[in-house]
């Protein structure tokens, strides 16, 4: 639901920096100077720092959840972050004894480029049109951290066309400030369809930290160097990113961003494999030895079970107790899911049938997959969230599982069709699984 304090927010950012800009402007005698050099690399250089990180924590979120919005939210801050951090740069006497326009410029250049990635991220794609814009937004970042570190480069040598002193590009020039204003006010405005439809907290910060952005293009084409109206939009930016971060850290830790997701992400359907594997005679071991003991065995099974899952493409979709889910193609990035699968579940008993070896006392795992249908969900509401994956696919894999031989994958019919004819197999029957009335046919996968 919309709070008021949401509300207020959106208010008090749509209005009361333009106000007090235009108070300051239209006063001379109010907008005072204020040449403070080292108080100014220390807002911008903490302000860089600020976005960097959220470019980061987004990111990851990215990484996980395969989120083509959030992938071009995090462009925009690190667009901001890298050109920020070269403007701290320009500070005179601080790093540098002398500044130059490409430095001068770096911070309206960072923030006009995130508007164009904000416009971008406010696109609703699904399917294989999501999955080509995550790929895009990756290619993009490697091409953005590319100019960046080509500006600085040039920057700092001197070299043209950024070797001029700052003096003349001290202002925004218009030309650059209207188009980024206005994309950050569409930008803006699909943001707050956005928010009215779903009243997230992260996502009103994300709408008024758009708002502050294109008011700071404003300051930074009206405003006079060091006077109190070009200090504004320093601080228009450093609230801007910190609204951001306030709105994540609010937000339930496991999905901070979960507010800015595409339907598809929140609740999307994916042709996917769902592996599960969990030890035999687990319950017994717990009863026979102390707690102590039952810990170092589970981490030493961990240690190496979940790094021979993630190498074929999984995600680990949980842990619980000695139980281990693991999705494949929850982001539909991984055509070949079921072949994935089975190999992560075949490489899952070879490594850890070497832990057992050393421990012979220890029960083994057993290792259960499924191919099919399945519903990306978000569940939970703000006091708890999790991304998971629904549907009777899960809940075969689950039961199949209970089925497998121990140190054996036993497999669906669906995941069978889908494997290599150079699969060794063994049948195992129909087998009659808990809560489905019909039998399923069942496989064991000796090799691929």
């Amino acid at each position: 639901m919309r709070s008021a304090t949401q509300r207020a927010l959106l208010a008090l950012a749509l209005v009361l920096p333009l106000a007090g800009l235009a108070l300051l402007l239209a006063v001379p005698g109010a907008d005072l100077r204020w040449a403070h050099h080292p108080a100014h690399f220390w807002l911008v250089l903490g302000t860089a720092g600020l976005s960097a990180g959220l470019a980061w924590a987004t990111g990851d979120a990215v990484a996980r959840r395969g989120d083509a919005r959030l992938a071009h939210v995090s462009l925009a801050f690190l667009a901001s972050a890298g050109f920020l951090a070269l403007h701290a740069l320009a500070t005179p006497g601080v790093l540098l004894a002398e500044s130059n326009v490409g430095f001068a410029v770096a911070t309206p250049v960072g923030v006009a480029l995130g508007s164009l990635f904000a416009l971008r991220s406010t696109r609703e794609v699904a399917g294989d049109r999501a999955v080509a814009e995550v790929r895009l937004a990756r290619r993009l970042r490697w091409v953005l951290l590319a100019v960046m570190l080509g500006w600085a480069a040039v920057s700092l040598a001197g070299l043209p066309p950024l070797d001029g002193p700052p003096a003349p590009a001290e202002r925004l020039p218009l030309l650059v400030a209207v188009p980024g204003t206005l994309l950050y006010a569409v930008a803006a405005w699909r943001y707050a369809r956005l928010w009215r439809a779903r009243g997230e907290g992260v996502l009103a910060a994300v709408l008024a930290a758009y708002l502050l952005l294109g008011q700071a293009l404003v300051a930074m084409a009206l405003a006079p160097t060091w006077q109190l109206s070009w200090w504004e939009w320093h601080v228009l930016l450093l609230v801007a990113f910190a609204l951001v971060a306030v709105g994540a850290r609010r937000s339930w830790r496991e999905e901070r961003f979960a507010g800015l997701y595409l339907d598809d992400t929140a609740a999307g359907r994916r042709e996917a494999s769902v592996l599960f594997a969990d030890l035999q005679g687990f319950t017994t071991f717990s009863e026979q030895h102390p707690p102590e003991e039952v810990t170092a065995m589970l981490n030493a099974y961990l240690a190496e079970a979940v790094p021979a899952v993630l190498r074929d493409g999984g995600d680990v979709d949980r842990i619980v107790g000695d139980a281990l889910m693991v999705t494949f193609n929850t982001r539909g990035d991984l055509p070949d899911h079921a072949v994935a699968a089975v190999r992560a579940g075949l490489a899952l008993q070879e490594a850890t049938a070497r832990v057992s070896g050393r421990h012979p006392g220890w029960p083994r795992f057993r290792v259960g997959v499924n191919t099919g249908p399945v519903t990306v969900s978000l569940l939970g509401t703000h006091g708890g969230r999790t991304h998971t994956v629904i549907g009777d696919t899960v809940n075969t894999a689950s039961r199949i599982e209970g089925q497998a031989p121990v140190g054996g994958v036993a497999v669906g019919p669906e995941t069978l069709s889908s494997l290599p004819g150079t699969a060794r197999t063994q049948p195992l029957g129909l087998l009659a699984l808990k809560g489905r009335t019909e039998p399923v046919e069942t496989t064991l996968v000796l090799s691929l």
